[in-house]
């Protein structure tokens, strides 16, 4: 139990030490992000054209029963 303790209280003074930092993100760790993410839409577009025009055409019809 004592090990346990330790253990979450060195856990805590970490996680105080993490968010004292005031190093922000860069610019190339951005600009990474958002090439992944463009590049995951480009690879899914066609799945996602598809879920999206499902959920729209879900929406209108429950709309025209209300």
């Amino acid at each position: 139990m004592a090990m346990l303790m330790w253990k979450v209280k060195g856990a805590g003074q970490r996680i105080k030490r993490l968010l004292k930092e005031e190093q922000g993100i860069g610019v190339v760790e951005v600009i990474l992000i958002l090439v992944v993410l463009i590049g995951l839409v480009i690879i899914f577009k066609s799945q996602l054209t598809s879920l999206v025009n499902t959920i729209f055409e879900k929406i209108t019809s429950e709309s025209a029963g209300i």
